[in-house]
């Protein structure tokens, strides 16, 4: 097909249909859009234009010369990451932070909405939600605040009553073997109430017909949750598995940072405290850069591994 066609083609009674049919669409959304106009705008500003400072990862970044002027390194500050002593245990307990926080996160969000879908007395289920949705909304400061108030050595609530009842006062905060779960269980405190609502706004899509049906069948109420409401939210699931299983290398690094002390770096440092010593601290840009890059790939392979598994699976995925 020549040129002369394509210009005629492209500019064909059904084509010119259809591209008024599309702005008709457009303006009829045109709210829809304006809504979802900032959201954008923040992913373009903060997500999209920001990746040209990779190129920090594989220069030997100047603070005055800039990232243009500033020499080419190659791969040198991946070795430098990958060789680095501390990089072993960064990485180990950064998977072993994350993969705690999906094994025992997710599994309370679930359960947590199914006991709000089954409660029927609305006035208990609203004041519950809101007990449960509120800590969501502190910052992990004032989150350690509270804990600090509870386990201080010497001075905490639980460690007075500790040391009053058995006359000893155990450090918790300093404690190697408590860091992990104490960070678990903060977590589990702050985020669980927020992290059933998307579990309870798939129910709400659930067809209650089906239900009904199975309640003229003689199903009982754990039948119900087995064959009905289960499936209904595995979609939603999945889909939230797989976008843990992407950022699997970010640990919180709000919550580890705040919780962490010179005690507790042998289980506790994870690979985003590192990067913001090593970036912030010491000045190291191109290695922070380095390693952020590193994780970013890493986060890729798995999201696009974990979709493709959903998918043979039997589930959506993603796309």
């Amino acid at each position: 097909m020549d040129r002369q066609t394509t210009i005629k083609t492209s500019f064909s009674p059904a084509n010119a249909e259809r591209r008024r049919q599309l702005w008709r669409s457009i303006a009829r959304s045109r709210w829809f859009y304006v809504m979802m106009l900032p959201g954008v705008l923040y992913y373009v500003l903060f997500c999209y234009l920001p990746m040209a400072g990779l190129l920090v990862a594989f220069k030997d970044y100047n603070l005055f010369k800039g990232i243009w002027d500033s020499p080419w390194a190659g791969f040198d500050h991946f070795r430098t990451v990958f060789h680095s002593p501390d990089f072993p245990v960064i990485f180990r307990n950064t998977l072993v932070i994350s993969f705690y926080r999906i094994l025992f996160n997710m599994i309370p969000d679930v359960a947590l909405a199914i006991m709000f879908n089954e409660i029927r007395i609305v006035w208990f289920k609203r004041l519950v939600q809101t007990i449960t949705y509120g800590p969501h909304f502190l910052s992990w400061v004032i989150v350690y605040g509270l804990v600090f108030a509870f386990f201080a050595p010497g001075s905490g609530l639980v460690t007075t009553f500790i040391r009053d009842t058995w006359g000893f006062s155990p450090n918790v905060l300093t404690e190697p073997g408590l860091f992990r779960p104490l960070l678990l269980v903060s977590d589990l405190w702050k985020n669980t109430g927020f992290g059933a609502i998307i579990y309870l706004a798939a129910m709400a899509s659930i067809n209650p017909e089906l239900y009904e049906a199975a309640e003229a069948d003689g199903a009982g109420r754990w039948r119900k949750l087995w064959h009905i409401t289960l499936p209904g939210i595995r979609s939603v699931f999945v889909l939230l598995l797989i976008l843990r299983l992407g950022h699997i290398l970010d640990a919180g690094f709000e919550q580890v940072y705040i919780f962490l002390n010179s005690r507790v770096y042998q289980v506790g440092d994870i690979i985003d405290t590192w990067v913001f010593r090593r970036g912030l601290e010491q000045l190291d840009y191109s290695v922070a850069a380095a390693t952020g890059f590193f994780k970013s790939v890493i986060g890729l392979v798995l999201v696009l591994g974990a979709n493709k598994l959903a998918k043979k699976l039997g589930g959506d995925g993603i796309w």
